[in-house]
C-alpha cells in the first residue's frame, strides 16, 4: 500500500512542476524581459500624466545651448 501512496507524491509532485513551468518564459537579456513586462502592465493614467511631465521637463533643460550650460555660474 504504501508503494502506491510515494508513486501517487511522486506523480503529484511532477503533475505540479509540469503547471508551473508551462507558464514561464525564458529571455535571451534583461532589455527582452524588460519589454515583455511593459506589454503585459497597465500604467495608470495619474503616473502616466505625470511622467511625461517629467519627461517635457527634462527635455526642456536639454534644449539649452551646450556653451550656455559649460559658462554658467552656479
Amino acid at each position: 500500500m504504501k508503494h502506491h501512496s510515494k508513486l501517487g507524491q511522486k506523480q503529484e509532485h511532477i503533475g505540479e512542476h509540469k503547471a508551473q513551468t508551462e507558464g514561464m518564459r525564458e529571455f535571451e537579456g534583461p532589455e527582452e524581459a524588460l519589454r515583455f513586462d511593459a506589454e503585459q502592465t497597465v500604467v495608470p493614467q495619474e503616473i502616466e500624466r505625470r511622467l511625461a511631465e517629467s519627461v517635457k521637463q527634462i527635455r526642456a533643460t536639454e534644449r539649452r545651448v551646450w556653451w550656455r550650460a559649460l559658462f554658467e555660474r552656479k
